[in-house]
């Protein structure tokens, strides 16, 4: 039986040399790895919850999905400018600058508990940021989850004392 890791493509020296880029896109191409994903995904949800945030945007390539396989609400978290009504945005630190992600206002009342799904965790930048913004609106972020995890960028050091989990982690970055 086939792994996550088994659908992963890993390019060495990708975006520069010494790492090592782990390639989803042979995941969600593949029918068994993409169905694979989704319900390893969904067994890692294994807590209380009333929606799933996705990040833009391959958090949305998986949310929405899980959402769906769960019967919970999806909250889409954007990028600056791509939400249509008013809206609450959280600042983060990249490599060279700075970005900003958006929810809606009204997108979550205060009670409400989340889990918060994304492709990646490397750096925690943007999970961190979207926390923020779930917080900012009173409800709880209860779980994290991600397909992959790169251990060697220390995002769950970033993020701090939330409980995260990984389909697929390693170890460097």
């Amino acid at each position: 039986m086939k792994t996550i890791d088994d659908y992963i493509r890993s390019i060495p020296d990708f975006p520069e040399e010494g790492n090592i880029f782990r390639d989803i896109t042979t995941v969600i191409s593949d029918k068994d790895g993409l169905q694979l994903a989704i319900d390893e995904m969904a067994a890692l949800a294994d807590v209380d919850f009333d929606h799933v945030v996705g990040l833009e945007a391959r958090g949305f390539i998986f949310g929405m999905p899980l959402a769906y396989k769960l019967k919970k609400g999806f909250i889409p978290v954007r990028k600056k400018g791509k939400l249509p009504c008013e809206t609450e945005s959280q600042e983060y630190d990249l490599e060279y600058g700075t970005a900003t992600i958006e929810i809606h206002k009204d997108a979550l009342k205060p009670g409400d508990k989340v889990v918060i799904v994304d492709d990646l965790l490397a750096t925690g930048g943007t999970i961190e940021a979207a926390i923020k913004l779930v917080e900012k609106l009173g409800a709880k972020v209860e779980k994290i989850v991600v397909l992959v995890e790169l251990k060697g960028l220390n995002g769950r050091e970033k993020i701090g004392n939330y409980n995260i989990a990984s389909v697929v982690a390693y170890d460097g970055k």
